[in-house]
């Protein structure tokens, strides 16, 4: 497969800079497992799910991993900008960082206001210990634990993607928008960005509904907004993340499928995980670990049932992924009527809801 397989032509109007509120308020585009098209709002969820039914979401919580500062070699100094991807131990992190061909290992970045020093998180200082072959740089923090998750807190801001970051700034709204109710566990550098549709209110309708909600953890890296530069599909190397599914969701969700109930994963994150977590003969079992999971068209899905996503970018793996979970044929058409219909695209975007291909 040739990744331009996966253009399209999206006009930039469509690009949502912020979210729909409130959040349920979202358009819903569900697809049939026959192709057909229904449009709807988020809120109307509970109406296409059944008792018995169950949701998994990922409930990572998204850190404010954008963070500036001044490089300083020898008295030498450069402005730079440092997305963190990745906690390798209780002070040390693995980011992308820009001008990256202007930094080697020993430079000390001084992150925050370096002016005020006099504040205990000001003193926000790095020390690049190492580069990789992908662009990333490890930075050993002078901080640690505790101490250094409070100060990138105070000093960073939330890490939105670069087709909305480009067009406007980030502001304090996003702290509150760029995050899921029911966020826990802090490690990602990106939300899993369907669940950004769903109140409490919303919640409590799917519970009265007899559907299940079951939580799972994906930390999402910074490598899912690397655009994909090879020009053939299976030459894509996919960036690995941290995830979890605990042995007690694992067992709830062999039960609810031994009943006849579906599982529906709740963002393309929830779903990479699932699949990773399910053995060969479709058990699901708990899991700890990476995972660099690619699905395209081919994959033979082994947990799944349905998938609630928002609209992804042209030539992304994500749209890669539902091409193969719903149809190549199904998703560039309902992707075609998505934009004559003006639906919203990317993270603040509309969402939609797929059903597995027969």
């Amino acid at each position: 497969m040739q990744v331009s397989d996966f253009e399209f032509e999206l006009p930039e109007a469509l690009i949502a800079l912020r979210p729909a509120s409130p959040r349920d308020a979202a358009r819903l585009l569900v697809v049939g497992m026959d192709g057909t098209l229904d449009h709807h709002n988020v809120r109307d969820l509970p109406d296409f799910l059944r008792a018995g039914d169950a949701l998994v979401f990922n409930d990572t919580r998204v850190i404010a991993a954008r963070l500036t500062g001044t490089r300083d070699r020898d008295g030498a100094l450069c402005v730079v900008e440092a997305t963190l991807h990745k906690r390798l131990t209780s002070s040390r992190w693995s980011a992308f960082m820009r001008p990256g061909k202007r930094l080697k290992a020993g430079d000390r970045v001084i992150f925050g206001e370096s002016a005020d020093r006099a504040c205990f998180l000001g003193a926000l200082d790095a020390t690049i210990v190492g580069k990789g072959d992908g662009g990333e740089v490890t930075l050993a923090f002078d901080l640690a634990g505790p101490d250094l998750d409070l100060a990138i807190a105070e000093r960073g801001v939330m890490p939105l993607p670069p087709y909305i970051a480009s067009r406007r700034a980030e502001d304090d709204r996003d702290r509150a928008d760029y995050q899921t109710i029911y966020a826990r566990d802090a490690a990602s550098v990106a939300a899993p960005t369907a669940g950004l549709h769903f109140t409490d209110e919303l919640m409590a309708r799917l519970a009265a509904r007899g559907v299940s909600s079951h939580f799972v953890t994906l930390h999402v890296g910074a490598g899912t907004f690397l655009p994909v530069k090879s020009e053939t599909v299976a030459d894509h190397v996919m960036h690995a993340e941290y995830g979890e599914v605990s042995a007690e969701v694992a067992a709830a969700l062999n039960a609810v499928r031994a009943a006849g109930g579906r599982i529906v994963c709740v963002g393309t994150t929830s779903l990479r995980l699932i699949e990773s977590a399910t053995t060969a003969d479709g058990v699901i079992e708990a899991f700890a670990g990476e995972t660099a999971i690619f699905i395209t068209p081919g994959y033979r899905f082994r947990a799944a049932d349905g998938l609630m996503t928002n609209f992804h970018l042209p030539r992304s793996t994500l749209f890669m992924l539902v091409c193969a979970f719903s149809g190549a044929p199904v998703m560039r058409d309902a992707y075609a009527q998505a934009i004559a219909a003006g639906y919203r695209f990317y993270s603040y975007g509309d969402a939609s809801l797929l059903w597995r291909a027969a």
